[in-house]
């Protein structure tokens, strides 16, 4: 098929919990022998002064925290990607959305609230490294942090999105995102509004709520149902055979729908049965 019948998309994904299983600010501080209780015991702390937005906390404590910031190097950004375990199937993912689907291409990129050394090193020789946008700082003669340059947490990854939109002149209701938390929620809300396809693969409320599609599983290729149902509008029968005929079988596919419900007693209420 020609390229000019082919049409395009952008697809946008979030990468801690998302592309991988752990978030990069634990794994950074096991490397920098941070206890990662403390680090827990600050980003909660952040949290509820709402002193940074979501998924900006680790941005703030390696440039404002001397615990942090008189310890962390760059060397140390790309000894943490080395070390976080990535979802399956991540490459073929890649290889699959830019060329695996007739008639449809898929640009892929990773936006990330975490440092780009980290995202970049952890995802070396599977996605370019200018495809993937994170946190960047500006280093010191020292070799120490000087200062934020751009932090791609919250509204930061709309500005990306929107960025990658007018570059590659792609329309809003061709914008596939990826994420799996509360710092993806500007993301999606962005996504939905152009009448795009926001794909949540954590149970977590936060983006569930949201997202036009859920999906849970450890091997990255799962984004792939909805992409192919929701953009490409294939049948699941067409769908298992595009996986078997690139070697998956699909084992199990259930889809649920999920009510969250608490019930709390009315003031003044009888607790008991009938009287």
């Amino acid at each position: 098929m020609s390229d000019s019948l082919t049409k395009q998309y952008l697809f946008a994904s979030d990468f801690d919990q998302t592309l991988s299983f752990n978030d990069s600010g634990w794994v950074l501080t096991e490397t920098l022998g941070i206890p990662v209780e403390e680090f827990k015991q600050k980003v909660e702390g952040m949290a509820k002064l709402n002193l940074v937005q979501q998924g900006a906390e680790l941005a703030y404590l390696l440039l404002h925290d001397p615990a942090f910031h008189s310890k962390v190097r760059r060397k140390h950004l790309v000894e943490t990607g080395k070390r976080i375990p990535l979802k399956q199937n991540i490459e073929l993912l890649y290889k699959t959305l830019r060329e695996g689907i007739p008639g449809y291409q898929f640009n892929f990129y990773v936006l990330s609230a975490a440092p780009v050394e980290i995202v970049q090193s952890a995802l070396e020789g599977i996605v370019p490294k200018d495809h993937i946008f994170g946190t960047e700082f500006q280093w010191a003669a020292d070799g120490s942090i000087d200062r934020l340059v751009r932090c791609t947490a919250g509204y930061g990854k709309v500005a990306r999105i929107m960025q990658l939109q007018k570059e590659l002149s792609i329309g809003r209701d061709h914008v596939v995102y990826a994420g799996d938390g509360s710092s993806d929620i500007n993301a999606m809300l962005h996504v939905n509004d152009g009448d795009g396809l926001t794909i949540a693969v954590s149970s977590s409320r936060a983006v569930t709520q949201i997202a036009r599609r859920t999906v849970l599983s450890d091997n990255a290729l799962s984004v792939l149902v909805p992409i192919l149902e929701e953009a490409a509008e294939w049948s699941q029968p067409q769908i298992r055979r595009f996986f078997e005929e690139n070697g998956f079988l699909v084992q199990e596919w259930a889809r649920t729908r999920t009510d969250f419900v608490t019930l709390r007693s009315t003031a003044g209420a009888n607790s008991g049965g009938r009287e």
